[in-house]
Parts: C-alpha cells; sequence; structure tokens
C-alpha cells in the first residue's frame, strides 16, 4: 500500500492513541469498504479482524500496522468473544490506536454491541463505523432486491443460531412467517431444515422462492434458486457450504431479470417481467 496517497479531501477524522473503532469492511468485495473505514485503515497501528472480512482489505492497511486474527466459524477451533473484547481493551490501554474490523455491519448479527459494552464499561472511547449488510449487500450482488414496491412492504431479518449455536427459541416462527412478505436468514445453513420445517408448518408455500447466496460479493460466489419445499435436498446435491445469506420470497424472483453478473458476463435476462405485472414499470 502506498502509506501517502491522501483520500478525497474532506474533514476526515483522526483514530487517537487509546481509541477503538469498531469498523464495518462490509460482505465481501473490498469495493463496498467506505471511506471511513479506509481512512481507518490507513491509521491503525492495530488492526483486529475477523473471518469474513476479504483479505484484499488488508492491502489498504498500514505497512508496519499489526493484523490479528480473530476469526469465529462455526464448527472450528475461534477465540472467545469475552477474550477478544478484553483484547480490545488492553491494546487501547496501552495507547494503540485500534481497528475492529468485522464483516458486513458491526451492529447486524455481527456482536458488535457486545464488544461495544465491554470497550465503554472499561473507559475506552469508541467510534463506530456502519459497514454493508451482508443481508442487503450480498443479494443485491445476487441480483435480488430486499424491497420491490410489487413485492414486499416488509422486510425481517433473522439469525439462524443463538450464542449457543442452535436454533433460536426466542423466535415466534408463526409471527415472522406471518408478518413479514421477505425474509432474510443470517447463518442459517446449520439448521437450514428446522427453519424450512417452521416456516412450513407456520403456513408458507411449499413452492415458495428462496435463494441462497453463498461467498456473497466474492470472486467465488454462488446463488442457488429453489423453494421452501425442496431447499434441503437442493442445497445437499449442490454442495454448498457457509457463509450464506437465505432470502425466502418472491423478490427472488427479480433475480430473472436483476442477475446483472450475468448481464455483465453477456447473457441476456431470463424473464423480463417475472411478477407477471405485464407492462413496464411507471415513473415515481
Amino acid at each position: 500500500m502506498n502509506d501517502t496517497n491522501p483520500l478525497p479531501p474532506n474533514d476526515w477524522p483522526e483514530l487517537q492513541a487509546g481509541w477503538v473503532w469498531l469498523c464495518g469492511a462490509g460482505p465481501g468485495d473490498p469495493g463496498l469498504l467506505t471511506l471511513h473505514a479506509l481512512n481507518a485503515l490507513r491509521q491503525a497501528d492495530v488492526i483486529i479482524y475477523d473471518a469474513l472480512v476479504d483479505s484484499r482489505i488488508m492491502d489498504w492497511a498500514r505497512s508496519d500496522a499489526e493484523l490479528i486474527y480473530a476469526g469465529k466459524r462455526g464448527g472450528k477451533p475461534s477465540a472467545k468473544q469475552r477474550d477478544i473484547s478484553l483484547h480490545l481493551v488492553e491494546l487501547a490501554k496501552a495507547g494503540k490506536r485500534v481497528l475492529r474490523l468485522k464483516g458486513g455491519d458491526p451492529f447486524v448479527f455481527g456482536r458488535g454491541g457486545e464488544e461495544a459494552q465491554t470497550l465503554v464499561q472499561h473507559g475506552i472511547p469508541v467510534r463506530i463505523i456502519p459497514g454493508i449488510s451482508a443481508g442487503i449487500g450480498g443479494l443485491a450482488y445476487a441480483g435480488i432486491p430486499v424491497t420491490h414496491r410489487d413485492v414486499n412492504q416488509s422486510v425481517t431479518f433473522v439469525t439462524g443460531h443463538d450464542q449457543s449455536g442452535q436454533t433460536p427459541s426466542s423466535l415466534n416462527w408463526r409471527a415472522i412467517s406471518e408478518g413479514s412478505q421477505v425474509l432474510v436468514i443470517y447463518m442459517g445453513m446449520k439448521h437450514v431444515e428446522r427453519i424450512t420445517g417452521e416456516l412450513l408448518a407456520a403456513g408458507r408455500p411449499a413452492n415458495e422462492p428462496v435463494a441462497v447466496v453463498t461467498q456473497a460479493t466474492t470472486p467465488d460466489q454462488r446463488v442457488l434458486e429453489t423453494t421452501l419445499g425442496t431447499i434441503t435436498q437442493d442445497l445437499e446435491a449442490a454442495g454448498m457450504a457457509p457463509p450464506a445469506i437465505i432470502c425466502v420470497g418472491r423478490s427472488v424472483e427479480m433475480r430473472q431479470v436483476l442477475d446483472w453478473q450475468s448481464m455483465m458476463a453477456g447473457e441476456a435476462p431470463r424473464n423480463l417481467d417475472p411478477l407477471g405485472r405485464g407492462r413496464p414499470a411507471e415513473a415515481s
């Protein structure tokens, strides 16, 4: 990295010694990083980053910055959350300029709130830098809008597991199913059979469109289009693995016309009118 290459002129904030900036790195593609995140990368003495932070983002760090991996992946050895939080405290108290870099947005199923709370409890000043969440940006890269006025006026974001690693027992799946036209499920691959079973039992139709997006926004992105009734067997046949975002609802059908990555490869849209409107969209 060229440490002297400036950001566009602006009154950019200074990452001061003893501070921790809790920053979202976006869903993967380095181009989705915010300018505030880039500014932080160019100042930090220490960067503690997660498994879902694309390695290419580290190319923008200072050449002398200390990089500390703190990835947490299901079923694999990983640092305990409390240990990560306390390490941030120690680094800040040592006078370091600390950047905590988390995939997606730190406050969307990223445990950023827990880390920030620990820092505040220990008297460490914190700045929060939001990031693009995979549930929005990852689906957009698959050509799926989370809202579309002909499809849904509500969207619900749900986590597929809780602190114990199990499907959250506190979730009222019937209320979720009945209350939102489109569901976006984070970390749901491990318990996809149970989750889809709950949704089917709550009355969602078996033929409802579902999309599974793995490695979203990266060169390894894969997209599976399936249905609520066949997702389990289709996932097994496709051999797809986490990290993944699952989208349930008719907005998935918009991929037939909005799969822009396929268009960039020269493919034509599969269906210019997937919702059956039979007329061009009106100007707003």
